[in-house]
């Protein structure tokens, strides 16, 4: 953690609001190190939040952990509910367990990593802001809709570290409606469950250096062997076009 004044919070049996209160309280005295234990469904924690902070979080946080966060650094020890890293700006955030619905919610930078399973449309309008490029890693397989209209950053599916064995790696509706930004697949994904137009393509080196660096990353974090992650093909999915449903809408005089 980043050095300099330390604080711990008990949320043991604080209401979210309150919570949040302490929290921004102490990051006003000067706390770059925040610890919070007992955590268990408290909503917003670190939202809007700027600055070399870093957050420990012992628990279950409850929904829009990090949203319209603006550089914080973030480690859950615990599983996550819904709407992780909601219009992110910058920043990391690092959950040792599942995460829910709608992670990275048109999120505009910084990078989130997730150990194992993550629920539906994942990256959901997900977009790159002028240099910032979002990315999103997650170690276990993904709900349907997944990178839902994504109009920049990557996603990148690693089907590993899962409880829904039987499943494929990814559920229905793949990339619906995505123009722009990747989606990067470990393994293969069947064609049925791509999204309108799209399909999966090999990847070239330029990928691979892309993908290297952040599964180094992620393999730091949660003690994997990124080589051998890497030893298995990955396909590509992105959008054939930045307005993949401009032949619907036709004008009139």
């Amino acid at each position: 953690m980043a050095k300099g004044k330390n604080i711990c919070i008990d949320a043991s049996g604080v209401y979210y609001k309150e919570l949040n209160e302490q929290v921004r309280r102490a990051v006003e005295a000067g706390a770059v190190s925040i610890e919070l234990t007992n955590v268990r469904g408290q909503r917003y924690i670190a939202g809007a939040l700027d600055g070399d902070l870093d957050f420990l979080v012992r628990g279950v946080p409850g929904q829009d952990l990090g949203a319209f966060m603006r550089g914080p650094t973030i480690q859950v020890l615990g599983n996550c509910q819904d709407g992780v890293g909601n219009t992110m700006d910058d920043g990391r955030i690092v959950i040792h367990g599942m995460a829910g619905d709608v992670l990275g919610y048109a999120m505009r930078g910084g990078k989130i990593l997730v150990q194992a399973d993550v629920g539906y449309r994942v990256g959901i309008h997900m977009k790159a802001y002028e240099d910032k490029n979002p990315v999103i890693v997650v170690g276990g397989k993904a709900g349907d809709f997944l990178g839902e209209y994504m109009a920049g950053g990557a996603v990148i599916l690693l089907g590993m570290n899962t409880v829904m064995f039987d499943a494929p790696i990814t559920g229905r509706s793949l990339g619906t409606g995505m123009h722009g930004g990747v989606i990067y697949i470990r393994g293969q994904v069947p064609e049925h469950q791509l999204g309108p137009g799209l399909s999966a393509q090999p990847v070239d080196q330029a990928d691979l250096i892309f993908l290297r660096e952040h599964i180094e990353d992620f393999s730091r974090e949660f003690d994997e062997d990124a080589d051998e992650i890497l030893s298995q093909d990955f396909v590509k999915i992105a959008p054939f076009s930045h307005r993949p449903y401009g032949n619907m809408y036709v004008g009139t005089n």
